[in-house]
């Protein structure tokens, strides 16, 4: 037995509940089922638990644009990220569609049919589902295992390794040494978090990443609210925040030399000029060439300064019974060690896809708009920004698939592809030079060097091109319906 749907959509994280959300808004006539593979809706903000976890992003731009976040702290705890999708799915009952612990296993598209088959697992029985239009909001990254370099001598360490991806609830670091491997964004986390209980934690970095200070809280913010509705001072401390992060992306792209060294002079201010900035927090590649780290309150630099934690920037040459020796020699005591080393990249969820039989290989497509296909027919994927806050795209993606469905029902049509018009050079898909990307180079897809295969790290352009731009540019409409009055698409 199948059970059929206008639109299944894979994961019930903020992508998928805001496609949820606008597929009711936009598309009330569609219905729709969420099949997520784990026991609770979340996705990333259920799956990390590792302590301190937080936004990277401000939440008035990680946040939905049609739910006000209103809590005081713009830069979020994760709970309270997973509170605020608790609230999003049940107020606008997307709670309802939901089916948890239903994971995808393969999905295939019929052209005949116009349809989806999509096979989900549940508890060890094969779900089928049926749907004219497959929508991806799985994240980008694998959920079961996490990027971990294979250290020499692992396995004679007598404490613990842990990832913080798979962070376990028994683990006791009061009192211990600590040493966190890695300088990203989760690290930048653990360090003070843990070092409120641990004897003394070391973050042990291969090379510097750009880390800025920013308040928890954002005074405009919490000022707009004291005088306007709600949703008018959301509405524009986002615009606000998109404006400026915008505008000193632009400026650090434009002048990275000058960028480079006013984040290291903040840096400076924050650790005093005795500090040995130049090592490790000074790296050799330039501003958003990756991802900047953003500590709230400057929690990290006050933890360094109070001595309750240090910074070595080092390479490791092999695991001890008793810590690390590094390639320097000197040697890291540890009780515990933490391998902040990364995510392992994974589109699609990992879900293999054919067309009318045969294989769709991922690494040799091209992305149309950064959201779908050339010649992968009713399916789109939800996938954010690099320099900006994930949401941002995530609800554009949903807006423009809703146009999509809208404009094939007013049409007659059944089927809409994005088809390479005209010659178009490939480009790598993220201009991106971290560690997890560059793993993943081989296994991505490409994007092209003009519109619409150009993947745009640009807020304002996208909301003109896929809210108010033309769906037709470089985009197939066909498979007319049986007859002019069928209801589905």
């Amino acid at each position: 037995m199948s059970e059929h749907f206008d639109v299944v959509v894979v994961g019930a994280g903020i992508s998928g509940i805001g496609a949820a959300y606008h597929l009711q808004a936009n598309s009330p006539d569609r219905s729709y089922v969420i099949l997520e593979g784990r026991a609770r809706l979340g996705g990333t903000w259920d799956l990390f638990r590792y302590p301190g976890i937080r936004s990277d992003s401000d939440m008035y731009t990680l946040g939905f644009g049609f739910k006000p976040w209103t809590d005081a702290k713009a830069i979020a705890d994760g709970p309270s990220i997973l509170r605020y999708l608790d609230e999003t799915a049940r107020e606008n009952a997307i709670d309802r569609h939901i089916r948890l612990s239903h994971r995808v296993t393969r999905a295939s598209w019929s052209t005949s049919e116009a349809r989806w088959t999509v096979v989900a697992e549940q508890d060890g029985v094969e779900r089928v589902f049926t749907c004219a239009f497959l929508f991806l909001c799985s994240g980008y990254y694998n959920y079961d295992r996490g990027y971990a370099p294979d250290f020499a001598g692992a396995g004679e360490f007598a404490g613990r390794i842990v990832h913080p991806q798979f962070w376990p609830d028994d683990l006791d670091y009061a009192g211990k040494r600590v040493v966190i491997i890695g300088s990203g964004a989760t690290a930048v986390t653990l360090v003070p978090e843990m070092a409120k209980q641990a004897a003394h934690v070391t973050m042990l970095q291969r090379s510097p990443t750009y880390i800025v200070a920013r308040p928890s809280t954002d005074a405009i913010a919490n000022g707009l609210r004291r005088v306007l509705p709600a949703k008018a001072a959301y509405a524009l401390t986002r615009w606000k925040n998109v404006l400026v992060q915008q505008y000193f992306f632009g400026l650090a792209r434009r002048h990275p030399e000058k960028a480079k060294a006013r984040i290291v002079e903040m840096v400076r201010g924050e650790l005093g000029a005795d500090y040995d900035v130049g090592t490790h927090f000074t790296p050799s590649y330039n501003p958003w060439d990756q991802r900047l780290c953003l500590v709230p309150d400057a929690d990290l630099f006050a933890t360094i300064r109070a001595g309750k934690a240090e910074v070595v920037t080092d390479t490791i040459e092999r695991f001890t019974p008793t810590g690390l020796l590094l390639a320097s020699g000197r040697a890291l005591e540890a009780d515990v060690v933490v391998t902040a080393t990364g995510l392992e990249i994974q589109l699609l969820g990992g879900v293999p896809i054919t067309v009318d039989g045969v294989a769709f290989e991922t690494a040799k497509a091209m992305t149309y708009k950064g959201m779908m296909f050339a010649d992968l027919p009713n399916f789109a994927l939800s996938f954010g920004y690099t320099n900006a806050s994930w949401t941002l795209k995530a609800d554009l993606t949903a807006t423009y698939v809703t146009r999509l469905l809208n404009a094939m029902r007013k049409r007659g049509m059944r089927q809409v592809t994005p088809r390479v018009g005209a010659p178009v050079e490939a480009m790598p898909f993220l201009d991106f030079t971290s560690g997890y990307v560059t793993r993943a180079a081989g296994a991505l897809p490409r994007q092209g060097a003009r519109k619409p295969w150009r993947l745009h790290q640009n807020y304002l352009r996208d909301v003109l091109a896929l809210n108010y731009g033309s769906i037709d540019e470089e985009m197939e409409f066909s498979n007319p319906l049986p007859h002019p009055d069928h209801a589905a698409a």
